[in-house]
């Protein structure tokens, strides 16, 4: 298999080679077959005309043999013998000029004292008489009758076509063998067939490289407007085709032209528009601060105060108080939204112990799930676990995949899982609560996406949790991602790598939790 994959290779990657390569397969069995059909054909005609020439030459031959043999009546005549092998030669001398190699017998297979007489004399006619033709020809009710058989003549290999004919006299019956070499025939035959071929093979290789041309002239403007779309998906967006001519290749290029032109101005506009968007979202996040700021210390001295209010002011200052909080964690999410969209999110890795993170986001969060009547479960390794990460983003995001799967998980447990191997660490948050439908574990870590918009929020979050989780990930060079099945929970996955900077290449926990492929198998 290793030797062919390059052969593999180019054939999936060229159209050109594969256009050519089936005209080539195509025209050489178009051309074999007829060619083979017309030198069988010609063949055939070279046989027919030779047996039409050997039949009527053989028709004279019988006609003057018999006026010869009329002469004597008695097969004991004492000049018969002499008169057969005069007879002979001369039925031999008059195709001597035009076939050479011809022979002629007669046989009187009836009258054993004549002896067959066979010019030339040192061919022996055994070897292309068979005795069945000698039985069909001289028996009761023979005919003319013919065969082809090679035999070796003269040290030579040569066919012959071969007739057998009853020649009627006035003592009985003698039979005459006309045998006439199909030397001529065979290397017409044979000439034709390597013309036929020769002729095929030129005009199989002249397809090709009209095929190949033709293909190139087609192939190359794809190809080229391939390698200028790739240039395009990489950014550099002022690339463009050269426009030859008014063909249709022309127009092809004249139209990605304009369509790579019309994606070039809105991409210009769309990130002007991003770049907008990101800048409103930091400078209004910036500029809420001193407001807030401003608020918030109001609202603290109100709620330090809220005892000596009557109860709907004083509940009036704790909903204050809540509001203020995570109106303050959104900005403070917004402005973190805000930095990796600008590019400044910057990771501070040091070695740490992940297993005290998720230890102290657990405790953290025990509050949270005991509200929520949920159960966390943890299963981390006895040993320290040590990666080269960022302490603050990763506990950030464990927080968030713990706060996630608490108000989900439907007063059951959610259990915590945490592997590690020589590359890479992963920690699973597995919940068992409502689920997530196909498609939505990759929606799940869109920004504000909820999966149920009319479900109220226990734990008060901002919506930008798992989306700010995310590019924490991105940031480490790691993976999180998420698996769910309706009724059957949840559960997500962050993976890190051991080591700033290495690539990942698997996890050492499963995405699809173990009880969930234990019941699918």
């Amino acid at each position: 298999m290793r030797y062919t994959a390059p052969a593999r290779r180019a054939w999936r990657r060229s159209l050109q080679l594969r256009v050519v390569a089936i005209t080539l397969v195509a025209s050489s069995l178009l051309v074999g077959t007829f060619g083979g059909f017309i030198a069988d054909r010609s063949a055939e005609i070279l046989l027919k005309r030779a047996e039409d020439e050997a039949r009527a030459a053989l028709t004279t031959k019988v006609r003057y043999a018999e006026d010869q043999l009329t002469l004597y009546p008695q097969s004991r005549d004492p000049e018969l013998p002499s008169a057969l092998k005069d007879l002979v030669n001369e039925l031999f001398g008059g195709v001597a000029s035009s076939r050479g190699d011809s022979v002629i017998s007669i046989r009187a297979d009836g009258y054993p004292d004549l002896s067959a007489v066979t010019v030339p004399n040192n061919v022996d006619p055994r070897d292309l008489i068979t005795s069945e033709m000698i039985r069909a020809v001289s028996g009761e009710g023979g005919g003319v009758r013919q065969q082809i058989r090679t035999a070796e003549i003269n040290g030579q290999t040569t066919k012959y076509l071969v007739y057998g004919s009853p020649v009627p006299t006035r003592f009985g019956q003698v039979e005459l063998y006309y045998m006439v070499p199909l030397t001529s025939e065979d290397q017409d035959a044979n000439l034709m067939r390597t013309t036929v071929l020769a002729t095929g093979l030129a005009l199989v290789i002249l397809l090709g490289v009209v095929a190949g041309l033709v293909t190139r002239l087609v192939v190359t403007p794809v190809r080229v407007a391939a390698r200028t779309a790739q240039r395009l998906s990489a950014g550099l967006l002022d690339q463009r085709m050269k426009v030859n001519g008014e063909d249709d290749l022309a127009l092809l290029a004249a139209a990605f032209n304009q369509m790579a032109a019309n994606l070039q101005r809105q991409i210009v506009r769309l990130e002007e528009m991003s770049r907008l968007q990101r800048r409103f979202t930091s400078d209004v996040s910036h500029e809420l601060r001193t407001p807030l700021t401003t608020v918030r210390m109001a609202a603290d001295l109100i709620f330090s105060e809220r005892e000596e209010f009557d109860p709907a002011v004083a509940r009036s200052a704790e909903l204050l108080q809540a509001e203020l909080d995570r109106f303050e964690e959104l900005l403070t999410d917004l402005l973190e939204i805000s930095r990796f969209d600008a590019g400044f999110a910057a990771l501070d890795a040091e070695h740490t112990d992940l297993v005290p993170i998720v230890e102290r986001v657990a405790e953290r969060l025990t509050g949270l799930a005991e509200r929520a009547g949920v159960e966390l479960e943890l299963n981390l390794p006895d040993t320290p676990v040590i990666a080269e990460v960022d302490p603050r983003r990763v506990e950030r995001v464990l927080r968030n995949l713990v706060g996630n799967a608490v108000e989900h998980a439907e007063a059951k447990p959610v259990l915590i899982t945490m592997a590690t191997d020589d590359a890479a660490v992963a920690v699973t948050v597995r919940d068992h609560g409502i689920g997530l439908k196909p498609g939505e574990e990759r929606l799940v870590f869109n920004r504000f996406w909820r999966a149920d918009p009319s479900r109220a929020r226990q734990t008060g979050g901002t919506g930008l949790g798992l989306s700010i989780s995310v590019e924490d990930a991105r940031l480490h060079g790691g993976w999180l991602e998420a698996w769910g099945s309706p009724g059957e929970g949840a559960q997500f996955r962050l993976t890190l790598p051991v080591r700033a900077g290495d690539r990942l290449v698997a996890a050492p926990l499963p995405l699809i939790p173990r009880d969930r492929t234990a019941e699918v198998s």
